[in-house]
Order: structure tokens, then sequence, then C-alpha cells
């Protein structure tokens, strides 16, 4: 049959005669009454314990019948998650004690003997407990085991011997470890036994034990412990005697205790105390130097307890630096005096003296019986007084060398304060700047709550000029009044030049108007300093405590002076600068004035000497090509009528009449006066290219005409709702006879369906008309040309696009300005002048116009006009 590896505890037999085995096996029973259940229960809870059984089969396999819930108390673990695994309980075994526990479990098997063990165990919570078990093993008629078993927690038991066994090493090692003589004696002085390992004794055991006090010891130490001892019996507390032996390395001082030991004897406890004899007299010595050092130190000492800070012993010189006497001072704490300005020093003093010891030139600031504030550099040290710690403290007054230091400081601050100013004022000319700065910094300097400037002026009245002050408190900016006695009374306080000190406004006589403002604004103290401009009263510089009164100091009161000093330079500075700045003004306004008058009248001149420039160019260059081609048919028509005349004299003669072949030829009109002269014949061809020049004379002359006109007077446009189609439409018609003569074609892609557009119908149909003859003038025949229109951001804008000759940039750009051109340009200059009123056109309907050189060929000519808008087109 396997071995079954259990955790087991010892069972007890419980009260009443029955043993647990039999409660359990009664349990089983039909006839238990379920009542019964809780007494198992109660009696595992009161052996502070768990009772279980165990059957263990032939097969091997382990059934648990029963098993008490102490097993939550001894081993934290349920019932319920032991049964089904009763290894579980083995897991918990000290690993130490394992080994054993397996051997006497097969030893309890093999005997069938009760098992009794002790043992330790580690719950799943980490507690380490001593626990005691007791298993007895029933051998089945089925040959199967049944083990009964009880298991309890000793380890309180455990622990009390433990603690029990060292406390008698202990006290045996403090017995061994005692270098003092120890001896036991009766009442009547006789030595009864002796201890004198590590003691300095000469005499050996034999010659002590059995002797009397009187034979080994002098008369008189005798006399005084044969007392020592009966004190001792007879009231059975310890009594402590003190005596001298002369020894061979001189007289020696020792102490003996005497405690009862036993019926009638004592217990003497004898210690060799000369060293601490010797050292309390030194300490004594050593005890008035320090009384006298202490009494006559300049500097404040202290001794004080460390949790409390209560005072033990001050000296005088703490007398006359906290003006408190001894007896007000010793037995109070620092706190009770109210000594300190800052409680937290205090607890930052005893954190460092816990931590280290010691103490070094702290400086903290204390509070005296006046209540004046005084600084001190503070040393301590932790020392013992009769076995309480105490603090020994070193108080020395720094209170002057700290003024002096603040005094020398605010000096240097103030050097600095009016060197900045001074480079200030002469670096800058922005008086608000200045001013605003100053005040600024003496606010922080002087640390004061408001700061202000205040401007005199006999017709403002009186003004800030401006402010520094604490947002807790009211501004004065912006403050005035009309009130001129009021006013004058505020100018009689800073008259002569003098300097108003109030450091208290209570305490000074003023009429209630001052009070008045004094508690309008919360104007607990003042300090002001006139701002003089020669002698005349510009302002005052004031310094407002609103917190409270406030002593001013004489540094403090010639900063502001030296401040009101620099301040008037900086005012004067800047008037004298303003006064510049207005003359200055008035002549750059008289230059730019001349100047933009004689830019006017260089521009008119200019505009006459361009428009000038236009016209004689333009009319000498037109004007001499007509004249020129007047001159050359006038010459054409002689010549041919010269001609004609011999030609029809030979015709006469031969064929008696004009020939089939000649040219057609218009007939000079003949009258009877004239028939004696030769009629000159004039050709068609001639004609019409007399016509086109007047036309073009024509032309121009009006281009000029209307030019002169919109440079004066602006062209006049009458805007009105279009369809931009339909104008189009029109216009071609209009260009039909053009198209047709140079050959070229008008393709129309403007939609329909296009918003109108605002624009004077006449004017723009010009527009279209100028752009395409542009094209068709400088171009050969055989161009074509493709209109159409988008709608871009509230405005059309219409394309001529052709397919014939392109220009640069510079061409593109300067097509549309008036200008003269070369008269060796193929281009009249009629065609410039109708770009340029084309772009004065467009330019009056609010739109824009260009043209663009194509990538491939010819140009594009473009140009944009507004849309008509609801209101215009639903006018009548």
């Amino acid at each position: 049959m396997a071995m079954i590896t259990l955790n087991i505890m010892p069972i007890a037999y419980i009260s009443k005669g029955l043993r647990v085995d039999e409660i359990v096996k009664s349990s089983q029973k039909p006839d238990f009454l379920p009542e019964k259940i809780p007494l198992l229960e109660t009696i595992a809870a009161n052996l502070a314990g768990m009772i279980f059984q165990i059957l263990q089969r032939q097969d091997g396999s382990v059934f648990i019948p029963y098993i008490s819930s102490g097993c939550k108390y001894l081993y934290e673990l349920e019932p319920e998650a032991i049964q089904p695994d009763f290894q579980m309980l083995c897991k918990l075994i000290y690993p130490q004690d394992i080994k054993a526990f397996t051997e006497s479990i097969a030893v309890c098997r093999t005997t069938l003997t009760p098992w009794h063990w002790e043992s330790r165990i580690i719950t799943p919570s980490g507690k380490l407990k001593w626990i005691q078990g007791t298993l007895q093993p029933e051998l089945q008629a089925t040959g199967d085991f049944l083990w009964h078993g009880l298991v309890m927690d000793i380890t309180d038991r455990k622990q009390a011997q433990e603690k029990l066994l060292e406390s008698e090493a202990r006290y045996k090692a403090i017995l061994d470890a005692i270098p003092d003589l120890m001896f036991r004696i009766s009442r009547d002085g006789e030595y009864l036994d002796l201890k004198s390992e590590g003691a300095n004794i000469t005499l050996s055991r034999e010659e002590i034990v059995g002797k009397n006090l009187q034979e080994l010891l002098p008369s008189d130490v005798a006399a005084i412990s044969q007392v020592a001892i009966a004190k001792t019996l007879d009231s059975g507390i310890l009594q402590t005697c003190e005596y001298q032996l002369p020894t061979s390395l001189g007289i020696k001082d020792y102490e003996a205790r005497l405690v009862v030991s036993g019926t009638d004897e004592v217990l003497a406890i004898v210690r060799d105390i000369t060293d601490r004899k010797q050292g309390e007299v030194a300490l004594q010595n050593l005890a008035q130097k320090f009384a006298k050092a202490f009494s006559c130190s300049p500097d404040s000492i202290t001794i004080s307890t460390l949790q409390e800070g209560r005072f033990i012993e001050v000296n005088d010189s703490f007398v006359n630096l906290s003006g408190y006497g001894r007896d007000e001072a010793i037995g109070k704490t620092s706190f009770e005096l109210n000594l300190w300005v800052n409680d937290r020093d205090r607890l930052n003093l005893v954190q460092e003296l816990q931590s280290t010891g010691v103490a070094r030139n702290l400086e903290i600031d204390f509070r005296q019986k006046s209540g004046e504030i005084i600084t001190t550099l503070l040393s301590a040290e932790v020392i013992d007084l009769n076995g309480i710690p105490a603090i020994l403290a070193v108080h020395h007054d720094i209170t002057e060398r700290k003024q002096v230091e603040a005094q020398l400081r605010f000096c240097a601050q103030r050097d600095r304060l009016l060197a900045e100013t001074l480079v200030r004022i002469r670096s800058s000319l922005k008086l608000e700047e200045i001013l605003q700065t100053t005040v600024t910094e003496v606010r922080q300097f002087l640390q004061a709550d408001r700061v202000f400037i205040g401007l005199n002026n006999a017709n403002l009245g009186v003004k800030t000029l401006a402010e520094s002050v604490d947002h807790k408190y009211p501004s004065v900016s912006g403050w005035s009044t009309n009130d001129e006695a009021y006013l004058q009374e505020l100018r009689n306080l800073l008259k002569d030049n003098r300097v108003r000190v109030v450091e208290d406004v209570t305490q000074i006589s003023a009429s209630p108007k001052v009070k008045a403002h004094c508690q309008k604004f919360q104007t607990k103290a003042s300090l002001a300093v006139p701002i003089m401009l020669g002698n005349e009263l510009f302002g005052a510089l004031i310094a407002n405590q609103c917190s409270g009164p406030r002593h001013w100091q004489p540094i403090e009161i010639d900063l502001l002076q030296q401040m009101s000093e620099q301040l008037a330079i900086a005012i004067q500075q800047s008037q004298i600068c303003q006064k510049l700045a207005e003359l200055n003004t008035n002549l750059e306004y008289q230059v730019q004035e001349r100047t933009a008058q004689l830019q006017q009248k260089m521009q008119e001149v200019e505009n006459l000497h361009r428009v000038k420039d236009v016209v004689l160019h333009t009319v000498a260059h037109d004007l001499r090509t007509s004249v020129m081609g007047n001159l050359m048919v006038l010459k054409n028509l002689l010549n041919q009528g010269q001609g004609s005349r011999g030609a029809k004299e030979a015709e006469g003669q031969g064929a008696g009449g004009r020939g089939e072949n000649s040219s057609p030829l218009l007939p000079a009109p003949c009258s009877p006066a004239s028939s004696a002269q030769s009629s000159i014949p004039i050709s068609r061809s001639i004609i019409e290219r007399m016509i086109q020049g007047n036309d073009r004379q024509l032309t121009m002359i009006n281009s000029l005409l209307e030019i002169n006109s919109c440079e004066k007077q602006g062209i006049e446009i009458k805007l009105e709702p279009l369809q931009l189609s339909t104008l189009v439409g029109e216009c071609s018609s209009q260009l039909e006879p053009m198209l047709t003569q140079n050959q070229a074609t008008l393709k129309n892609l403007i939609r329909a369906d296009l918003p109108l557009v605002m624009a004077d119908e006449i004017r723009l149909q010009k527009v279209l008309v100028n752009l395409i003859a542009h094209g068709l003038q400088n171009n050969p025949p055989g161009l074509n040309f493709t209109l159409s229109a988008t709608v871009e951001g509230g405005m059309i804008r219409t394309q001529i696009q052709d397919d014939g000759v392109g220009m640069s940039k510079v061409e593109c750009d300067r097509l549309f300005d008036l200008h003269v051109r070369d008269p060796q340009d193929c281009c009249s200059t009629s065609i410039g002048l109708k770009m340029y009123l084309c772009r004065k056109v467009i330019k009056a309907h609010g739109g824009e116009i260009g043209v663009i050189n194509n990538r491939k060929r010819g140009l594009t000519f473009w140009f944009t006009l507004p849309l008509a808008t609801s209101s215009a087109t639903n006018r009548p």
C-alpha cells in the first residue's frame, strides 16, 4: 500500500469521555442528531486547531470523511479547498522540517503507534507558525487505514519558550559581563560567597569566604557597611554606600550597592569609582569655568529642552538682548515668550539638530520683548542634562551689521536707479516712457504701494502723467477736479520747493477735502517732492503707502529729490524737442506743400508737352502722309492728262474714237469755258485711295478730340443691362464689310445664357470694332477671329483671339498706352490712339483690358465687365 505523506497534528481526547474519532464516526450513523455537528467545531475552536479524519484505501486512494473549519484559522485555507487535495497542507511545512516529518509518518504507519509531532509551517500569507499534531492510526477490517487527527497552534507557547531561553542566556551573559565584585553577606557581616571574575582583587576566594567584615576592612568602613546591611534587610530597599580603601596604587574610592538576596543575607555589588570621583571633581572644576564663561559671554547663551524649547538657563546677555528677565524666561518656552518671528525656523533647527546634532551660524530673526525685530547668528548643539536632551544655543547679534549692509545695498540701488534714469533721459526722447519707467522702478525700490507723477497746469488742473500702483489699491490715474480752491491747497502743500513728508495722515492737520481724498485712495502715508522747471512748479513725484503708516528714511527722501531733478531735465528736454518737432513739422509741411504745388505744375506742363508731342507728331505725320498722297494723285492726274491728249490725237487719226482695251476713265467735267483745256481722266482706285486717306485723317482728328475731351472731362458712359451675345451679334453685322474686304472670318462662341453686363452699348461696340480692326490692319488677308466669354468672380471676361502675327511682351505692355509711334512703323498712329481710348472706356466701366501673345500664333485681346445687379436688371 502506498505511503501517504501528510502534515497531521496531534489529536486530543476531549471531555465527557468521547474521543474525536468516536464523535466523527457517530456523525455518520443514521441516528446521529444534526445538532451534534457544531460540537466538533466548538471542540476544535477551543483547542485553536483542526480535527480531521483521513481514510486511505488499499488501492492508494485517499478519502477525507471530515475536516473541521479550524483549518481556515490554522492554515488560512477553506475546508472545501483541502478535501479534494490533502497534499496542499504538506506544501506548507517548513523546508527544513519536511524530512523528519516524512520519516515520522512512515514509523507511525509501520508500528501503528500514535504519532506526535511538532513542526513549523509557512501560511499562504507568509506567517511562520509552530504546530503540534497527534495522529491515531486505525487499521480497518477491510485493510484500509483510518487516521484520526488533531492539529493545534502552539506558536505562542514556542515563542514564550524561546523568549525564556533567550532571557536566561541574556541574564547569564549580563552577569558574566559585569566586572564588579559581588558578595553574599549575612546580617552579622559574614562573607557567604563571592564573584570575582574580571575584578581587580588581591585576596583569593578562600581568604574571603567565611571571614567577617571586621577582619578584612578598616573599622570605619566595616561600621558603615554593617549599618547599610541592616538597613537593607530591614527596609527591603536598595542601599548605596561609598567608602575609601588604601591600596598599593594609592587611595581608591568604592561604591557598594546592597539588595536583599535571601533570608538575613544581602547581595553587595562593589565597584571601583575612583575614576568617576576624579571625573566628578574635574567636571565640577569645568562646571565652574563654564558657569563663568556662560555668565560673562557677550553673546546670548541659552539652555532649553529639545522638544518643547523650555528655557532651563539663560545668561545676562540674553536678558539684555531679549528684554526678558531671568525669572520671566526660565521655565517658559520660546513660543510662550513669542521670540520666533517665523515659527518654521524653530522646526528647521530641531530637525537639523536631530539629524546632525549640531547647527552653525543660522541667520534667524527674533522678536524682542518690545516687539522690535533683531537678527542673530544662531549656533547650537544637543547636550544631555540628566537624561533629558537639551539645546545649548549661542546667539550673536548681527542686527547692526545687517542694517549697514541693507543701507549699502539701498545706496547702491539708488545710485544704479539714478544712473539708469540719467542714461534713459539722455538716450530717449519719449517722455511718457521715461516717466512710466521711473515710477515703476521707484515703487519697486521703495517697496511702496503707489508712486505717481502729478501735473500742475493752470488750464488742465491736476493730472496724473504716470503711475505704478499695487493691484490691491485704487489708482489715481484719471482723477481730476475743477475745485480751484482745492487745487490751490494742493499746490500750497509743495510751495517753496519743500519736500512734504507725511508718516501718518491721521496725525496731520488738513482740510476735509484732503482727508477725504486720502480716504478715497486709501492713503496712510505720503512722500511728495516737487518737480520744478526753473521757478515754476511743473508737478510732483509722490509715493504713497496704503497698507499703513510708514517712516520715510532720509535716503528715500534723498532719492525722490534727485529723481525729481532728473525728471525736470527730462521734461525740459522733451519740451525743447517738442518745439523743435513742431518747427520741423511746419517746415516740412511748407516744403511738402510747395513741392506738391511744383509737382502739380510740372505734371501739368508734362501733360501739355505730352499732348503737344502727340498732336504734333500725329498731325504732322498723318497730314504729311495725306498731303504727299494728294500730291502724288495730282501729279499722276496731271501726267495722265498730258498722255491722254497725245493718245486721243493718235486715236482720232487712226480709229476715229476710244479703243476697246483702254482703261475706263472717269471724264473730267467739261464746260464751254474749259473746252479749250484738256480734260484729265481719274481712275476709281485713285479716288478710293483719296477717300481712304481722308477717312484716316478724319478718324485721327476725331480720336485726338476724344482724347482731349477724356483728359479734361473724363469719359461719359451710360450704363445699362446688356446681353453680351446680342451686342456681339449686332457688332458682327457692322464688321461684315470689313471682314469680307480682308477675307477674314469671325467665329462667335459667346453663349446666350450668360448673365447680363452693365455697359454703354455704343462705346462697347466701338471697343469691339477697334480691337478687331487692329488685327485686320496689322495682318495680311485671311485672318480668323474667335470670340468667347466666361464668368469669373462677379465679372464677365471677354476674349478675342486671332491667328495672325504676334507681338513682343514690351509691345503688348505698351499697346494701350498713349505714346508716339515710330513714323516708319507700318501701323498708323491713329490705331494707337484707338487702343488708348479702348482702355479708357473699359476702365470707366470698372473693368480691365489687356493683350496676350499666344504661344503658337496670334494675339488674344481680353477685357472684363461687371455683371448687372438685380436692382439694375429690374429697372423699367
